[in-house]
């Protein structure tokens, strides 16, 4: 094969200067679909996995393949010394406590809970729009439209009051970006940044739940404080774990969705004006959209015992890296991957993932990019890129930081 270097894999800086490395997925799928990477700079051995049905598999067996201890690759993140147990919480559980845990909130998230947000999401979006400038004017639609949008329906779903949507939307970005320098305070490099940013969100929610459990309300604030998985209340750092994961999680990834979704709709531009004139390709548009942002990159999973995948040998203990948007560019499994089709049927994406760790949010994701998508439609006549975007230094999530445009 081609040898190629695996710090492109998952370099923070390679993603912000070049986006997705398509190309060097697409020649790992053909030539090594299992490679073992040892990129160095204090990051473990792993394997890339870059085909959709080896990362089916490996999702779908979760006894075989663990979620803990290794979440994902993060470099710069060095775990602290002396290592110790990793925080629990929805991601790196494991059978059986995940399914326990994820009860927890599940019930907020079918499609029955969420028809009855409908009305309230829809006039987040009509005001998050509204506030935007307006026709004739150029802006950063990532400030003024996909940053807030995601940010005030989750507060609106935990009952976070209005006054305190700035510190979770820096929380926010701290913590998802804090390989970027943008988001680091002065002195502090990524561990620092993540550290710091996690202690105050964690502080912030601590009082929320305490403040939960003395007076409760109807909201998943609520719900979490006074959670019993197991039949017993939810230990203090699993419960801010939750809190932590749903904030982070639910708010940065429909946000990078909206985001490289509109900007695919910009590039493509006979998508535009077929889903304008066609609004009932929107469902198939948000599943393409999906296919086409995959906005989470990775995750690991550990391997319980000794196992073979496609041939390739791995040790018990050993990480695969699963490679979310190369499965979803997958020859094998999408008929023209490289195109973008707002009518693509069948869409089997795994930009949710799939397996046990399906996203919890899935359901919220997709009502919030389709009522997001037909606010934009019925406000604004045109739209066009006025920039190149400003991409995040991460390999975990691909975060867009700004994306200025003109509408008209």
């Amino acid at each position: 094969m081609t040898p190629i270097d695996p710090w492109d894999l998952i370099a923070t800086e390679r993603y912000a200067e070049s986006g997705y490395p398509h190309e060097l997925w697409r020649q790992l799928r053909r030539e090594a679909p299992v490679l073992r990477c040892e990129p160095g700079r204090d990051v473990s051995p792993f394997y890339a996995v870059t085909k959709y049905d080896d990362i089916v598999h490996v999702s779908k067996n979760p006894n075989q393949f663990l979620n803990a201890p290794r979440l994902a690759i993060f470099p710069g993140l060095v775990p602290p010394e002396g290592g110790g147990a990793p925080a629990r919480h929805l991601l790196n559980m494991d059978p059986p406590d995940h399914g326990i845990f994820r009860r927890i909130a599940s019930s907020r998230f079918t499609p029955r809970a969420l028809r009855s947000l409908t009305g309230a999401i829809e006039k987040i979006a009509r005001d998050v729009v509204r506030r935007a400038p307006g026709p004739g004017n150029a802006f950063d639609f990532v400030e003024c439209v996909a940053a807030p949008f995601p940010l005030h329906v989750l507060a609106e779903i935990l009952g976070v009051p209005e006054a305190d949507w700035d510190r979770l939307f820096r929380w926010t970005n701290e913590t998802i970006g804090s390989a970027d320098p943008e988001y680091q305070q002065a002195g502090e490099d990524a561990n620092a940044t993540a550290s710091r940013s996690r202690l105050e969100l964690f502080e912030y929610f601590a009082a929320l739940a305490e403040e939960r459990r003395a007076r409760p309300a109807d909201d998943l604030a609520s719900l979490i404080a006074n959670s019993q998985p197991g039949g017993e209340a939810i230990p203090t750092f699993e419960m801010l774990s939750y809190f932590y994961l749903i904030v982070v999680a639910g708010n940065e990834t429909t946000r990078n969705a909206l985001s490289g979704g509109v900007m695919a709709l910009i590039e493509h531009p006979e998508a535009l004006a077929r889903l304008r004139a066609e609004p009932q390709l929107l469902e198939t548009a948000v599943e393409e959209i999906l296919r086409w942002t995959t906005p989470v990159i990775q995750f690991t999973r550990t391997a319980a015992a000794d196992c073979e995948l496609r041939g390739i040998p791995i040790q018990a203990g050993e990480s695969l890296c699963l490679f979310y948007p190369s499965a979803n560019r997958d020859e094998d499994i999408f008929d023209a991957p490289f195109e973008f089709r707002i009518d693509r049927q069948p869409n089997r994406h795994l930009a949710f993932g799939i397996g046990e760790h399906f996203c919890l949010g899935a359901n919220l994701a997709r009502l919030e990019l389709r009522l997001m998508l037909e606010t934009l439609l019925s406000s604004w006549d045109s739209l066009e890129l006025t920039g190149a975007p400003d991409r995040l230094h991460s390999s975990f999530v691909g975060g867009i930081k700004r994306l200025p445009v003109r509408v008209d």
